[in-house]
């Protein structure tokens, strides 16, 4: 039998029976699916109006979780929260108000462009208002979730939830599959609210639901979406072609090609383009760099894009058609996983400009091109040459160092210092090559790098050529630190701020939101294992990522994996009663080694079912256990809200030490979260605060 204090804190507020849908199971369903929707739809739908929080996106996920996990722990508080609709409209309103364009000054962070000298001050404030409002917004829309989850027996309620949560995965997966728009988004949305309220709240509600639609409506106008991106095109400067905007900012113009950059034809300038037979171009994007080859007469182009929708927008607007060009075949895929994926050898391999401005997913601070521009991509290039190619690199890198980084990058893998043309203009472009064609460069252009005497650096023409030094160059972007844009490892002083912001929030939301007995019962045994949790899924999606390519599909479908890694999680921990929790620990410390030691780069099996097989038990072995060790003490907790609760804000705090991979690399982040799983197997062998085991019939 219960204590008096332990009875007091076990009578969560009801389940409303005021709401058209009553049944709680139907009920947990819904909210779930809705809370994890619109999750979704912040991480996607803010940065493509915000584009300085596009590099931040991370912090939009630690801010649901922590919206969410407050929203469960209040729901022991009798008080009035603004409604859902309000929030949701102020959060839209901000977003509107909002659509300013950040350039950073400081060189330490993942933001392409940081640095520049045309950058403007950096806003501070833009990104923790931004977490405040998440935060904040998340916290009403979670907070029935508490009442709902203790309603029923623990497993069979958080059996309901991760379905909820795949459903809303999966719809927000067909919408960027049929690049839907945001009013899409926002219009089921607003259905899962209204199947969720009474008649009294959906009229409170209605007023600022309608504002939210029409400022959607309004954003979206003249705009078109890709799975990563919002796109908007506009008549280009010079010529016939387009600009096509991106996420507010210029990335790509497609028109005639004489109006393009002299970089992009550099490589033609010295070599005979009919020597180059097959060609392979990463990050092909609207055409240019295609229709640039083509009219310097190479034989055929094989050209990746990741992005379907900038693909269709070159096929349709670029005036030079190359890609209607018999000569080209297009694919739709991740330029590294392409190349893993083929057995061709290619006379050229161009990396064409692949600068994203994304994050490949929220749950890591990777970048859509992340993976293509370490040393290990340049390894992959080098080995699908023929024995007469070369490897091309060309860009608007911008910052002197950045291109004495990649120069060391491929004299670390070609044993030879590249040939490197360098730019005036905007920024500091240059374009480098390396390969066995490099030998052939006429006698005259077989000399060191050198700036050339009286150079204009306010036109985009070459400004220095020449065989490049590498001395003291910056550490290089691997796979297993795979950060080009860092000149060293470094933990920036504004993702520290933002971060000391976000803890401080969690920290007093926590000491406001639950009462002072049920504080006493906040259960850091559940804290750990969602903060050592979160690491694990983020190495996950990490390596398949590096494996099978950075795209939203693979992202989408590694999470849906790990979600159905869950239930049949909860399925063994309902059928098996494991007496002995220390076995578990150990078999998730065991498995957590081995994926510490064993590289994910040793896993290129060059047979793809094998590939993933092998990778998926590599990856889901220890996710799965995890999930076991979860499922166990979530059956046993006490309070079912409280214990919930605990394990989401672990799962935001594990979350922030995800950014540790910017000093110590990815495969680091095992070791923390082997760390993490021990200290919660410590604190799981105690009776912490008093707890009194409740009985096995509340259980199950």
């Amino acid at each position: 039998m219960l204590t008096t204090e332990a009875t007091a804190i076990e009578a969560p507020p009801v389940v409303p029976s005021h709401n058209f849908i009553t049944d709680v199971r139907t009920r947990l369903f819904l909210t779930s699916f809705t809370v994890l929707f619109f999750e979704l739809i912040c991480i996607r739908w803010i940065p493509a109006y915000i584009r300085y929080i596009g590099y931040f996106s991370n912090f939009i996920l630690l801010s649901a979780f922590l919206g969410i996990g407050l929203g469960i722990l209040i729901s022991r508080r009798s008080w009035r929260l603004p409604p859902f609709p309000l929030m949701l409209a102020f959060l839209v309103i901000y977003v509107w108000r909002n659509k300013i364009e950040v350039r950073l000054n400081s060189t330490d962070v993942l933001y392409y462009g940081a640095g520049e000298s045309i950058a403007k001050s950096e806003h501070y404030l833009v990104l923790p208002i931004v977490i405040l409002l998440v935060t904040i917004t998340m916290v009403p829309l979670a907070r029935p979730l508490g009442p709902l989850l203790n309603a029923l027996p623990r497993l069979q309620a958080y059996t309901i939830d991760i379905i909820g949560s795949m459903a809303g995965t999966a719809m927000f997966f067909a919408f960027a599959w049929f690049s839907a728009p945001p009013i899409v988004w926002f219009g089921a949305l607003t259905l899962l609210l209204i199947s969720l309220a009474g008649p009294r709240t959906i009229m409170l509600g209605a007023l600022p639901i309608l504002a939210t639609l029409i400022i959607v409506v309004h954003l979206q106008s003249n705009t078109q979406w890709s799975p990563y991106y919002k796109l908007t095109v506009e008549p280009a400067a010079e010529g016939t072609g387009v600009i096509i905007n991106v996420n507010n900012s210029g990335q790509q113009t497609a028109t005639e090609i004489e109006y393009k950059e002299s970089f992009y034809r550099r490589v033609y300038e010295l070599f005979p383009a009919q020597e180059f037979e097959n060609t392979l171009i990463l990050g092909a994007g609207s055409g240019s760099d295609t229709a640039v080859a083509l009219d310097y007469g190479v034989p055929h182009i094989d050209a990746v894009e990741i992005d379907p929708k900038i693909l269709d927008l070159g096929k349709r607007l670029n005036p030079e058609h190359p890609y209607q060009d018999p000569r080209v075949t297009t694919y739709v895929n991740d330029g590294r996983a392409f190349m893993r994926n083929t057995d061709k050898r290619y006379d050229l391999i161009s990396f064409a400009l692949p600068d994203s401005l994304t994050l490949t997913s929220g749950f890591s601070n990777l970048r859509l091109e992340s993976f293509l521009l370490t040393k290990e991509a340049i390894e992959d290039a080098r080995d699908h040459l023929t024995d007469d190619g070369m490897v091309l690199l060309y860009n608007y890198y911008r910052e002197p160092w950045l291109v004495d980084k990649i120069a060391a990058m491929m004299k670390d893998v070609f044993g030879q210092d590249p040939y490197v043309s360098t730019y005036g203009g905007w920024g500091r472009a240059a374009v480098l090559m390396a390969g066995p064609k490099v030998a052939e460069l006429p006698a005259a252009l077989n000399k060191p790098y050198a700036e050339l005497a009286g150079r204009d650096e306010t036109r985009v023409d070459v400004i220095g050529e020449g065989f490049y030094p590498t001395v003291d160059a910056p550490r290089p972007a691997t796979d297993n630190w795979p950060f080009l844009y860092l000149k060293t490892p470094v933990f920036p002083k504004i993702y520290v701020g933002s971060l000391l912001l976000l803890a401080g929030i969690a920290l007093i939301g926590v000491l406001i939101a639950m009462p002072r007995k049920a504080l006493r019962r906040f259960d850091l045994h559940m804290f750990f294992l969602g903060a050592a949790f979160i690491l694990l899924e983020t190495k996950s999606i990490v390596a398949f990522g590096l494996l099978f390519g950075s795209t939203w599909m693979v992202n989408s479908l590694v999470f849906f994996a790990i979600l159905t890694s869950v239930l049949v999680a909860i399925l063994v921990s309902s059928r098996l009663q494991i007496r002995r929790p220390g076995i578990l620990y150990a078999l998730l410390a065991i498995t957590l080694i081995v994926n510490f030691i064993v590289r994910p780069e040793r896993l290129l099996f060059d047979t793809p079912i094998l590939r993933y097989v092998v990778a998926a038990v590599m990856a889901f072995t220890p996710v799965f256990i995890a999930n076991v060790v979860f499922a166990r003490s979530f059956r046993d907790s006490e309070t079912a809200d409280i214990a919930f609760g605990s394990n989401l804000l672990g799962i935001m705090a594990g979350g922030t030490l995800e950014y540790f991979a910017l000093l110590l690399g990815y495969r680091a982040l095992l070791l923390i979260a082997l760390g993490l799983y021990m200290f919660a197997a410590l604190l799981g062998r105690y009776t912490p605060f008093g707890r009194v085991p409740i009985t096995p019939s509340n259980s199950s």
